[in-house]
């Protein structure tokens, strides 16, 4: 999937130029790459945050419409306001024929009401909420699919389970690692606490008797 954006070239750089990008609703950006030199560029700074605020963006081929001239990008840095979090510049890569790109992918969660353990009150842990992947320039896929389906309290989703799209390669290949879990609630871990100190008490008290008899038993002998 891609997305279009309308930007212009600008001429000035420099943070003095940046500020007055800004002033004029515009956000002052940079397409870099592909053997190419960096061209300076304003977007729409509305369009912009719209577009930003998707958590599949930084995984999202975008074509950028520069004064008429088409260029083919992925986001790789947004940069925002400390204070008041609006977009004040983005970074773009060129996404050039047969390029292969390192990003991260978002991970949508599907059939939560297939599990049982969500079913029973469980809790989904979300371990990673995107993936690093290397992916071809000219299909990165805008999200994963975790298939919760089956899993139970205590388990586990991990990479190998996740159906990834041809080309689509993560980056982490020495490990299966985890993307979720399903974690116990916090009632029943506190009936598991519980029965656990109950239990530890009974031993206890046992053992009390244990020692007790014994000591009469060696009184007796005495």
């Amino acid at each position: 999937m891609s997305d279009e954006l309308k930007a212009v070239a600008r001429e000035r750089v420099g943070k003095g130029a940046a500020r007055a990008t800004r002033r004029e609703g515009l956000v002052p950006s940079v397409i870099y790459g592909d053997k190419k030199p960096p061209l300076s560029i304003a977007l729409p700074a509305k369009e912009t945050a719209l577009a930003a605020n998707s958590d599949s963006f930084m995984a999202r081929v975008i074509k950028l419409d520069v004064d008429g001239k088409t260029h083919t990008v992925i986001a790789k840095d947004v940069q925002r306001d400390p204070v008041k979090d609006f977009v004040i510049h983005v970074d773009f890569l060129r996404v050039g024929k047969g390029s292969t790109l390192t990003v991260n992918v978002p991970v949508h969660f599907i059939n939560e009401e297939a599990a049982p353990g969500l079913e029973r009150g469980g809790v989904l842990n979300i371990v990673r909420h995107e993936v690093e992947c290397e992916v071809p320039g000219d299909a990165v896929p805008e999200f994963l699919e975790g298939d919760l389906t089956g899993l139970d309290i205590g388990d586990g989703l991990h990479i190998s389970a996740v159906k990834l799209p041809k080309g689509v390669v993560p980056t982490i290949t020495d490990r299966d690692f985890t993307i979720a879990t399903i974690a116990a609630p916090a009632s029943l871990k506190s009936e598991e606490d519980e029965e656990a100190e109950a239990a530890a008490a009974e031993e206890a008290a046992e053992g009390e008797s244990e020692d007790a008899a014994a000591e009469d038993g060696d009184s007796t002998e005495e």
